[in-house]
């Protein structure tokens, strides 16, 4: 099947690529089950969040394919889990988390070296420590990958994990400005977590360089979690991985689809690579909904995507190429989640100047709140502008055979996670689940 495949697509326009070779284990980071079990712990304990309310899992659930299916999501101040999320009217929060949660799968495999939507966080060899970040010098030792550091952040957020100013001890630490150090909020957390004799005990026993609880520290949390999230998603059991290795095939409309991804429709301009992403910055014209990036002084509701790490005009609105693995799984789509059905949102790909002129927000999940989501549709004619691929004309048929082609990209086994959720967690806290 992939030499049929392979001789369909020399055939084919200008476009067509060969298929990337097999994923395996050499292409993924090694990890410990030890190490992978206690992270699978702390990833679904709400013990790390300033209010002892929201876990990682909060957003990324695997019911939800690893985000938390909303567009933009509630953190603190919510109740409830992925489209059942509502706000808690005695804790409401200042704003929806501003971004679209991504999903976590491949994230151990060695080619993920730049992470989150604008690529704030990358692999640099010139910064200390090997990782260039939005905190530089208040970056701490000791993270043994990038996803590990990924994981320092969203218990900094406000909006995510820590809580509003006056809430909490962490809080009211990244209020201060005070995240390292004793008594800073990352120690905050750890000293949490160290205070739990199952915590303390397995901490031990799995990091020869921890010999007491006080020897606990935020970047071995984070390494635990990393591991879990590296073992947990990988996924390279989707039937295109079956075409890939030899041993498989796709029936007729995804095998066309495929074609037509490498060829025509031209998606591996930038979908290319065994997982399906060139990890580059483009514009593709996704509409901008929700709050925004914005600093607390500033009252707008642009994103304006990786120009706000390089401060490029050229990177204007560029956002890093998703990976496409369990796409089918993963919605809504784009940075700011705008669109719930996948079809619309690739058929916006072809066009996007047209699909921005008639976006409609309610193609968004968006829990009930207060708030005016559409006030960043106000930038589209900006958004447009920058956009520079050339439209794609498809017919519906193609379209079709495109969609079969992304589902696919699903690995059945990756849908809930090697390990699963674990009934409870040291803290005693609840462990969050879909109703």
């Amino acid at each position: 099947m992939r030499l049929c495949l392979l001789a369909l697509l020399s055939g084919s326009a200008a476009l067509a690529q060969e298929l990337p070779a097999p994923l395996t284990d050499a292409d993924f980071k090694p990890v410990r089950i030890e190490e992978v079990l206690l992270g699978q712990q702390l990833f679904y304990d709400p013990i790390l969040s300033g209010n002892r309310e929201v876990s990682c899992a909060t957003c990324h659930h695997p019911a939800f394919g690893t985000s938390d299916g909303l567009s933009l999501g509630i953190g603190d101040g919510g109740m409830g889990l992925g489209t059942a999320r509502v706000v808690d009217p005695v804790n409401m929060p200042e704003q929806r988390v501003p971004r679209n949660a991504p999903a976590l799968f491949n994230l151990g495999a060695y080619e993920f070296t730049v992470l989150f939507h604008d690529g704030r966080i990358e692999v640099d060899a010139d910064r200390p420590g090997g990782l260039r970040t939005p905190l530089d010098a208040d970056m701490v030792a000791g993270f043994t990958s990038l996803l590990s550091a990924q994981t320092m952040f969203p218990v900094l957020s406000p909006d995510e994990m820590a809580g509003h100013y006056s809430e909490n001890e962490v809080s009211k630490a990244v209020r201060r400005g005070v995240l390292t150090g004793p008594g800073g909020a990352w120690d905050i957390i750890a000293r949490r977590v160290a205070d739990i004799p199952a915590y303390a005990a397995d901490f031990m026993l799995v990091y020869d360089h921890i010999d007491a609880p006080g020897a606990i520290g935020f970047a071995d949390i984070s390494n635990a979690i990393a591991a879990f999230i590296a073992s947990e998603w990988r996924s390279d059991g989707a039937p295109f991985d079956g075409v890939l290795r030899g041993d498989g095939d796709l029936p007729a409309p995804a095998a066309a689809g495929m074609a037509l991804f490498y060829g025509e429709a031209g998606c591996a301009g930038c979908h290319r690579g065994p997982f399906l992403t060139d990890h580059q910055f483009h514009v593709m014209g996704v509409p901008q909904i929700g709050p925004g990036k914005a600093a607390r002084f500033e009252s707008h509701a642009r994103d304006e995507g990786r120009f706000r790490v390089t401060g490029n005009p050229a990177d204007l609105y560029a956002f890093r190429t998703p990976s496409l693995r369990n796409v089918a799984l993963t919605a809504p789509y784009g940075h700011a989640g705008a669109e719930r059905d996948l079809r619309k949102f690739v058929v916006g790909h072809l066009d996007p100047a047209a699909a921005l002129a008639t976006y409609d927000i309610a193609a968004a999940v968006l829990p009930a709140f207060d708030a005016d989501d559409a006030r960043g549709l106000h930038d589209n004619p900006a958004i447009a502008a920058a956009v520079t691929v050339s439209p794609v004309t498809l017919r519906d048929h193609d379209i079709a055979a495109l969609i079969a082609f992304l589902q696919a990209l699903t690995d059945p086994a990756a849908q809930q996670g090697h390990l699963g959720v674990p009934d409870t967690v040291p803290s005693g806290l609840p462990v969050v689940r879909p109703r």
